[in-house]
């Protein structure tokens, strides 16, 4: 009989794997639609779409998280603050896709949890030990091997997806601060409403056309003039802030219900993703030196977070050890 004593956690763990890979396969979805409208409409009109259609979605998950007041606390301002650091990664996540193969933006784009390990030193106080230290270093050699910067195959798209690793780390880690206080869905809430403030901003500035004629794919992406889009795309454009919206939800349930260094790990299913989505719509297949960088920042993220989950498991058997010295 106390054998069977893990089974409810073991469920509960199994149940957030399912809806984090569930999650992660409808976000690989948007990467996919963003790329293929990339090459016809300006950014910031499938930013503008998109953030339309997710605000009365996002407006069901706050009434079912605790109601409009939490909408309205003390951490109102530096909710909206975070919501501007959170636009940053968005937009250059986006911007990356446009010019290089999805499994290349997604593999950089997760040297954000060897960022955020680095900066929760200086930033949360955390104590980083020398083996994660190594994992960091290694993890940020991967992203050298797969941006080859100085060779002629560099493409400074790879800096935008570095630059968003980089901004999502400083998001998630004021998500760490805030999530104290504030619910998730209010964070999500006004994220998304300085997403459509910004997006609506962009267009305003790109949106006539002034600024067109970029030939970096990138860069066209985000000066190309405002294009009445044919309903096929606008649906599409549409679809991302559905996709946005229930992803968020299936990805903060299961953060709710599994041990988030477990839940985590199978954030990088997304590779998956990128690669077989790359490789049917695009033709795309990584190379020997992408393969490889992959592998090096994959196993480097895998490393920090196994390491992370067992100096939690050191602490608790330490607590639980302690304990009964302040028993009453």
């Amino acid at each position: 009989m106390t054998e069977a004593a893990p089974l409810p956690a073991l469920s509960q763990n199994l149940r957030a794997v399912g809806l984090l890979v569930a999650g992660i396969a409808l976000f690989s979805v948007q990467d996919l639609i963003l790329k293929l409208l990339s090459g016809d409409y300006p950014l910031p009109e499938a930013m503008l779409f998109r953030s339309l259609t997710a605000l009365p979605l996002i407006g069901l998950l706050v009434h079912f998280d605790g109601g409009i007041k939490t909408l309205f606390t003390p951490g109102m301002r530096r909710m909206i603050g975070r919501g501007f650091v959170v636009f940053a990664p968005y937009t250059l996540y986006y911007l990356a896709l446009a010019a290089l193969p999805i499994a290349t933006v997604v593999a950089l784009f997760f040297a954000a949890p060897l960022c955020i390990t680095a900066l929760s030193v200086p930033m949360l106080g955390e104590r980083v030990g020398r083996p994660r230290w190594i994992a960091v270093i290694v993890g940020f050699g991967g992203v050298v091997v797969m941006a080859r910067p100085g060779t002629d195959l560099f493409d400074w798209a790879a800096l935008l997806a570095v630059g968003a690793a980089v901004t999502y780390a400083l998001a998630m880690i004021s998500a760490r601060q805030l999530g104290r206080s504030e619910t998730a869905a209010a964070m999500a809430f006004w994220g998304n409403a300085v997403f459509l403030l910004c997006a609506a901003l962009l267009s305003l500035i790109f949106g006539s056309g002034a600024f067109e004629g970029a030939t970096h794919k990138s860069l066209a992406f985000l000066t190309r003039a405002w294009v009445t889009p044919v309903p096929q795309d606008m649906m599409l454009m549409c679809a991302c802030g559905v996709i946005a919206a229930v992803a968020l939800t299936l990805l903060t349930q299961a953060y709710r219900l599994g041990e988030a260094s477990i839940v985590a790990s199978f954030e990088y299913t997304a590779m998956i993703w990128g690669v077989l989505y790359g490789w049917i719509f695009f033709h795309d297949w990584p190379t020997k030196v992408g393969w490889l960088g992959i592998s090096i920042i994959t196993g480097a993220g895998l490393f920090v977070l196994w390491r992370e989950q067992r100096a939690k498991s050191s602490k608790a058997r330490r607590t639980a050890r302690g304990s009964p010295r302040h028993a009453p």
